[in-house]
């Protein structure tokens, strides 16, 4: 593990987007480190399927062209962002990562990006994905902490290049814990917003009533921003002044922690003692630990499987019949499956996810909860070979997907062999704000987010 170095590349958004302000550091320059780290990392971690060196320069000299007249483009002004290669984009090929899509130039820009654009942020390029984000191919994409290991979900190439500074930030897709989840076994944070809070326009769809558009950074702070940005709220609208010197943070919020589901279905002692130490250190800020049940939450990775191989197959549907032998074999034959599933079995599923849903929601009303409190894996990244085998990474991820619920990713603690840990703060709907509250003080006490992979180097 290292800290970073003094690499421009290195800084957070904040930390960059104040040092231009100050006239520091260019756009250009900040980009020129951003190429010089991924020129470095990108033959070991492949986290890009496309890099937009050209019009990324073009972009970072406009910026500094603006600041020079002392002009200012928005929240993200110069801030290298990468895009997961299954949001359209008008100038840059989208292809989700199938020979299906290959040579895809949509019109115009999904509205995730257009937001960014507006920003000021400058796109370098679109991140590796999983074929249509179904997670069933594998990716050239490796961990920035071991490149034996698994990367994450779809959204790897999102999370992989933050991790190692080839981008600031970046944003993915989350269906069943593809943000949450290359988030924590990279070391990075990841938000699964409120389902609906940041549109779905112009993304590829893999599951329309699971899918969510979630940002990627280093912090919760720099999370948080692009966020903003994302949902269209004001710069800091979502984060409270830093508290007193001795005052506790948290005083006052009730955390649940449902410990049958979320720690004991096979999980690693190293991510159970992490995530405890976690909420130690809530506890100290002045948070309340309650244990909660939640029995309805063994139904969510069989609901949440059988609504997505439904909602999949039918998006998929021309395509399979037109261009059938393009797809990789694996997500071909899941998006057959996804065609022969009774419609039954797909309201039962949609009734069922009403009782999940229910059944979170009485939870939080009845123990006055503020927020629960789970590993966002019950693992470390496995190796590669055993990408196939990892339904338990669904299993901690998808109740979020399920019940629309926000949930926040940030790092608790480095495992005996060296790789990262996550936890995850689910909150109420469109309570963001009391997640990033959370994960902020936790954050600034622990100190997990200045931790960097060894190819961030």
């Amino acid at each position: 593990m290292s800290i970073g170095t003094s690499e421009p590349a290195d800084r957070s958004i904040t930390e960059s987007i104040e040092a231009m302000r100050r006239g520091e550091m260019s756009a250009v320059e900040l980009l020129e480190s951003s190429m010089r780290r991924l020129d470095h990392t990108e033959p070991q971690v492949h986290a890009f399927a496309h890099v937009a060196r050209e019009g990324a320069l073009a972009d970072a000299k406009a910026r500094d062209g603006l600041r020079a007249k002392g002009g200012w483009a928005g929240a993200l002004h110069g801030i290298p962002i990468a895009i997961k290669d299954l949001f359209n984009t008008f100038d840059m090929p989208t292809e989700a990562g199938s020979k299906v899509l290959a040579g895809n130039r949509p019109a115009k820009d999904a509205a995730a990006v257009t937001r960014l654009r507006e920003a000021g942020a400058v796109l370098i390029g679109k991140t590796t994905t999983h074929e249509f984000s179904y997670g069933l191919n594998e990716p050239p994409t490796r961990n920035s902490w071991d490149l034996k290991r698994y990367p994450g979900g779809s959204s790897a190439g999102s999370a992989v290049a933050v991790a190692v500074g080839s981008a600031a930030g970046s944003i993915g897709t989350d269906n069943a814990g593809s943000v949450r989840t290359p988030a924590a076994v990279n070391g990075i944070v990841g938000l699964k917003p409120t389902y609906g809070s940041i549109s779905t326009e112009g993304v590829i769809p893999t599951c329309p009533s699971l899918d969510h558009v979630g940002p990627l950074a280093r912090s919760v702070r720099d999370c948080t921003l692009l966020f903003e940005v994302l949902a269209g709220h004001e710069p800091g609208a979502l984060r409270e002044g830093s508290p007193q010197p001795g005052a506790k943070p948290l005083q006052g919020m009730r955390l649940g922690v449902d410990r049958r589901y979320f720690f004991d279905s096979g999980v690693e002692p190293d991510v159970v003692a992490a995530v405890d130490s976690a909420l130690e250190v809530m506890e100290q800020a002045g948070a309340s630990v309650v244990e909660i049940a939640i029995p309805e939450l063994e139904l969510a990775t069989a609901v949440a499987n059988t609504i997505m191989v439904v909602e999949a197959s039918r998006w998929h549907r021309r395509l399979l019949r037109t261009r059938r032998t393009d797809y990789h074999p694996r997500t071909r034959i899941m998006l057959e499956v996804g065609e022969l599933v009774p419609a039954s079995a797909y309201v039962d599923a949609l009734r069922a996810r009403e009782l999940i849903r229910d059944a979170v929601k009485q939870a939080f009303v009845s123990e006055d909860l503020d927020a629960m409190i789970a590993p966002s894996t019950p693992v470390t990244a496995p190796l590669i070979e055993r990408a196939t085998e990892l339904g338990g990474l669904v299993h901690h991820q998808c109740p979020a997907n399920l019940t629309g619920q926000p949930s926040l990713g940030i790092p608790c603690g480095i495992s005996r062999d060296g790789l990262p840990i996550g936890l995850q703060i689910i909150g109420r709907p469109f309570a963001e704000a009391t997640l990033v509250t959370i994960a902020t003080a936790y954050e600034e006490a622990a100190g997990w987010y200045r931790m960097r992979p060894p190819y961030a180097n």
